[in-house]
């Protein structure tokens, strides 16, 4: 009987080491499993997030504004005038509807008139002229209805803003000449900022581009301009804190006609306009920069458009310091002040070539004047 019992023994061990044996392969095939599902489609071209991982840790952009944290886009879009001038927009359209609401032309339809423009900053002088000439229009019976009159207000905002050159000048000739184009304004207006959105667009447009950090004083402006330069392509020339700015910017135009490149975006220091002394350096970098090989075809006034009229004494005192050619309006789509357009052209003679409708690169656009106005005083 003993020898039954060890036969039954035996046959138990084997038994449950068969069954322990089975359960570790089937455990060794659950965790393979897995693994394979998830190797898979990193062959696939769907697991594109593994490689776009890098780009929100880059270090430089800790360095920057919040609006260049963002990589440029193969194809820049741009937005309309009057999705993105809603608070310029809205001082209008209060004083408008209720003109457009009543019967007839009264004191009353001049007072909102008057009041809709000075606060939108068309200014008093432009204000007293578009009004006097509806005025006498409609003394004359030529308009003799409120829907009349807003039509006419606006054909004539319209024409006033007609017939400038908005172009900006990227002129052919010697590849050892390079065209330059200088940027000067205020601390605190944007101008690093469409400094590098400029040359993103122009390096798409396939301009060869090469940036001259003039801004010697603020360390975050060549910081800026580095990591746009990384960005679009275009070269970089800077010098040490609180240097010469007109010495970094003629070495990079040196550096831009030894290479071949065709456009020299200049930085300069964001000067005070109240300051002679600084405004007196403004004119060194102004003829620093037409010297030797360079060709200085484009100098932008950039202004922030929630300054209002202080952007018009601005543009007078940088216009006399560096014969501006143009003026490039900053957060245009963050102002109630957008009628300091009519104010620059109308008063100065400056161009406005480009404007800011946002934070994004293909937000910096060239000014439509019709586009400009439609969006600023139309019902529909």
């Amino acid at each position: 009987m003993e020898w039954i019992y060890l036969v039954l023994i035996a046959a138990v061990l084997v038994f449950g080491f068969g069954v322990l044996l089975l359960n570790r392969r089937r455990a060794a095939g659950a965790v393979q499993a897995p693994t394979r599902a998830v190797a898979a489609p990193r062959s696939t071209p769907k697991a594109v997030p593994v490689a776009q991982a890098p780009v929100a840790a880059e270090p430089e952009a800790a360095a920057i504004d919040a609006d260049l944290l963002e990589e440029l886009p193969l194809e820049i879009t741009r937005p309309s005038f009057r999705s993105r001038m809603s608070q310029a927009r809205s001082t209008f359209t209060g004083a408008l509807l209720g003109i457009a609401g009543r019967t007839g032309i009264t004191s009353e339809t001049w007072d909102d008139l008057e009041e809709a423009l000075l606060r939108a900053d068309v200014g008093v002088h432009v204000t007293d002229e578009l009004l006097g000439g509806l005025r006498a229009r409609v003394k004359a019976k030529e308009i003799t209805e409120p829907g009349q009159l807003l039509t006419a207000l606006q054909t004539e905002m319209t024409s006033r803003l007609a017939g400038a050159d908005r172009s900006l000048h990227l002129e052919p000739g010697d590849p050892d000449s390079p065209n330059v184009w200088l940027f000067v304004g205020v601390n605190g207006v944007g101008k690093t900022t469409t400094i590098g959105k400029v040359s993103a667009l122009q390096a798409e447009a396939g301009v060869s581009v090469l940036m001259a950090a003039g801004d010697t004083f603020r360390a975050a402006a060549a910081e800026q301009l580095t990591t746009w330069a990384e960005r679009s392509g275009a070269e970089i020339v800077r010098g040490h804190e609180g240097g010469d700015p007109s010495a970094v910017i003629y070495d990079g135009i040196e550096r831009a006609s030894a290479r071949g490149i065709q456009l020299v975006l200049a930085d300069t220091a964001g000067r005070l306009h109240t300051k002679t002394n600084l405004m007196d350096e403004l004119r060194t970098v102004r003829r620093v920069a037409a010297k030797g090989k360079g060709r200085v075809t484009e100098v932008l006034l950039v202004i922030d458009a929630t300054t209002g009229q202080n952007g018009l004494v601005q543009a007078r005192e940088f216009g006399d310091a560096t014969e501006v050619t143009g003026v490039v309006l900053t957060k245009l789509d963050g102002s109630a002040k957008g009628g300091i357009v009519f104010a620059i052209e109308t008063e100065l003679g400056l161009p406005v070539k480009l404007v800011g409708l946002g934070e994004t690169i293909g937000d910096l656009v060239a000014f439509d004047p019709a586009e400009f106005v439609e969006a600023l005083v139309s019902l529909d």
